[in-house]
C-alpha cells in the first residue's frame, strides 16, 4: 500500500513545482507605462531605448481617446504609417498591451501623428 502513495506523491509534486514556476515566471512580467510620465503621446519613438523587454512584458498606453489611440501593426505599417488591414485597434485611453516575443510595432493612426513620431517599435526577448 505504501507503494502507490509514493508514486501517487511523486506527480503531485511535479504539479506543484509546474505550478510554483509558472506563477514565478507570471510575477517576473513587468508593466511599462509607455511614454512615462506623459503617457503616450508625440515624440515617444524613442522611449524604448535602453530598456530590455520580455515576452510578457505588459505596455500601458494611457492617453486621451479623444485624441489618439493605439494600433498595434506590422513592420510595414510601422514604417509607412499605414494600418493594415485586420490591425487591431485599442482606444479606451488606458489599454494594456501583452508583448509577444520578437518585434512588436504600434502607432497612432489619427491623422498626422505617426508620421510626427508617435509609434514605438519594441523587441521582446
Amino acid at each position: 500500500m505504501s507503494m502507490g502513495r509514493g508514486r501517487a506523491a511523486v506527480p503531485a509534486a511535479l504539479v506543484l513545482c509546474l505550478v510554483l514556476l509558472l506563477h514565478n515566471q507570471v510575477a517576473e512580467a513587468a508593466v511599462y507605462k509607455v511614454g512615462g510620465a506623459g503617457g503616450w503621446n508625440f515624440n515617444t519613438i524613442r522611449w524604448p531605448d535602453a530598456k530590455h523587454f520580455k515576452a510578457g512584458d505588459v505596455l500601458v498606453f494611457k492617453y486621451n481617446p479623444s485624441l489618439h489611440n493605439v494600433v498595434k501593426v506590422n513592420k510595414r505599417g510601422y514604417r509607412s504609417c499605414v494600418t493594415p488591414r485586420g490591425a487591431k485597434v485599442y482606444q479606451t485611453g488606458n489599454d494594456r498591451i501583452t508583448l509577444a516575443r520578437g518585434r512588436n510595432f504600434f502607432i497612432c493612426n489619427f491623422p498626422g501623428h505617426c508620421e510626427a513620431q508617435m509609434k514605438i517599435a519594441i523587441t521582446a526577448t
